[in-house]
């Protein structure tokens, strides 16, 4: 292993890693986020958002709530040593059946997708440290 940029075993592996340390990325940043003095959203919005998500996960199965999706990219116009995390899938409220229903105003549906986007991109930041922290060992070889 050449200890900057792991190689292909490595990187199947960490993606093996991937689905668990997702879930523990997910609770982490919902802390992050509405678990706070200062959280994102109300308790009222938070409790809307949780009455769509059912809603969505009724009609079609994937809701809003575990429904994004994340990859490893290992490499890209950054070139970096280190392969980055991304969010592959963000998920939204739809335009069309929500504007103006369940008490969601089209302000506030831009809200919570805003929201749920940067909840996303937190869940891939606490990706991103559990594969560095994975990588970790096989740099200094």
């Amino acid at each position: 292993m050449s200890g900057v940029a792991p190689d292909r075993v490595q990187l199947r592996r960490a993606r093996e890693q991937l689905e668990g340390w997702k879930y523990g990325a997910r609770d982490a940043a919902f802390s992050d986020f509405f678990e706070t003095a200062d959280p994102a959203l109300t308790t009222e919005d938070l409790r809307l958002l949780d009455e769509i998500d059912s809603d969505l996960t009724r009609r079609d199965g994937s809701g809003l709530w575990g429904a994004d999706e994340y990859g490893i990219v290992s490499e890209g116009p950054l070139d970096a040593d280190t392969p980055l995390v991304v969010c592959t899938y963000h998920p939204e409220i739809p335009d069309q059946e929500y504007r103006g229903a369940a008490g969601l105003d089209e302000a506030t549906r831009e809200t919570f997708n805003e929201v749920l986007w940067e909840y996303c991109e937190r869940v891939a930041g606490h990706i991103q440290s559990e594969l560095e922290a994975f990588l970790e060992p096989t740099r200094s070889d």
